[in-house]
């Protein structure tokens, strides 16, 4: 039975070492040598932002969207409840900025999925055929609006999108989920997009595409979990081809609870499985430290094991700096002696997340049905 289970894990290790040295070559494909900027024009622009509560340095992450070096565009913030505690803090920046802010407060839920209900009102008020979906929780540099909606010069570009870290966490927590970025999600999809002959999803803290052009896909959908996946993906089936700009978001997590963390993560886990179904057990294959100390334990400590562990540390390591340079995160330097707690952190949220349908959701426990449709849980 002892020699079974070192087979299973020689396996994994295979392939988890065959991962990251793929993920470590997709990374430095993507990133170098670096796109030329296609000069945007300058057409008026929507930035649509769904706001629940106030995350860490709120003030700074808004107030960066309304200090942008374009000419033509206004800022949309949507809240639900109409006593969130972020409204006043809304309302100030709205005083500071009258001529780009707008604050809608108190937009009745339409659908199970609230951040999509409140797009949805956010959409119909936007004056501008170009739309920015952004997240609430992310800084933006002064030329975000120039750059991520350059790529809509190109007519069959029907959604431009972007990936997102946080590049100076300040705790172990913010650290942790900045890895799960940096050095897994992002390599990963660059390597499902080489799979799927491009890219087929989006990610959800910035999604750029045209009012007409989101209608022809078929708008939003109120009741479906991985919205920004199903909306790309549709995007792909109307013939449209998605843009993943080059373009790193800073998002910082500092003032994240270990319990919040992990929640989401398993969150997304359960929604990854719904959307890419099968494939989502073939990332069994990207955990080979964890498989590798496992292997040592079971072994006794064989020399052989000891050397199969250290190739597959040295490699890992390899693969996230490769990852932290190209994406411009020098200061995920200074958290690198987590990257073995992280990957442990990330094979038991994998496990977690190929069973069961229940997700928590901004303060609601909901329930993933068929294709992903959502429903909440009855209290």
């Amino acid at each position: 039975m002892m020699l079974f289970f070192q087979i299973v894990l020689l396996i994994l290790i295979s392939g988890s070492i065959a991962f990251y040295i793929t993920c470590a070559l997709c990374t430095l494909q993507f990133f170098t040598p670096k796109k030329p900027v296609i000069k945007p024009s300058e057409e008026g622009v929507s930035l649509l932002i769904p706001v629940c509560g106030i995350d860490e340095g709120a003030w700074e992450n808004w107030s960066s969207f309304c200090q942008q070096n374009y000419p033509n565009y206004e800022v949309i913030f949507g809240v639900l409840d109409p006593e969130d505690e972020a409204i006043p803090l809304l309302k100030d920046l709205g005083a500071k900025y009258p001529d780009r802010v707008r604050l809608l407060i108190g937009l009745k839920p339409r659908g199970i999925n609230y951040k999509d209900s409140n797009l949805s009102y956010l959409l119909e008020a936007a004056q501008n055929e170009i739309i920015i979906f952004a997240d609430s929780d992310i800084r933006v540099i002064p030329d975000y609006i120039s750059i991520v909606t350059a790529p809509l010069e190109d007519p069959k570009v029907g959604m431009v999108t972007c990936g997102y870290v946080g590049k100076n966490p300040g705790t172990i927590v913010a650290a942790l989920a900045s890895f799960g970025r940096c050095f897994d999600f992002i390599p990963s999809a660059l390597i499902s997009a080489a799979i799927d002959g491009g890219f087929r999803f989006a990610v959800g803290p910035t999604m750029v595409t045209r009012k007409t052009t989101l209608a022809e896909f078929g708008g939003l959908h109120l009741n479906r979990i991985g919205s920004d996946y199903n909306l790309a993906k549709r995007a792909v089936e109307a013939g449209y081809k998605i843009e993943f700009s080059q373009h790193i978001l800073e998002s910082d997590t500092t003032g994240e609870s270990f319990r919040s963390f992990f929640q989401r993560e398993v969150r997304w886990a359960r929604t990854i499985r719904f959307n890419r179904g099968s494939q989502y057990y073939g990332m069994v294959f990207c955990y080979g430290t964890v498989h590798s100390i496992l292997l040592l334990l079971i072994s006794g400590g064989q020399s052989w094991t000891i050397a199969l562990c250290l190739a597959t540390f040295i490699i890992r390591y390899i693969q996230a700096l490769i990852a932290i340079f190209s994406m411009n995160c020098p200061k995920l330097l200074l958290w690198l002696w987590l990257l073995p707690f992280r990957d442990i952190i990330s094979l038991i949220v994998w496990t977690l997340g190929a069973f069961g349908q229940q997700i928590y959701w901004r303060g609601r426990w909901l329930t993933i049905e068929k294709d992903g449709l959502i429903t909440q849980v009855d209290s």
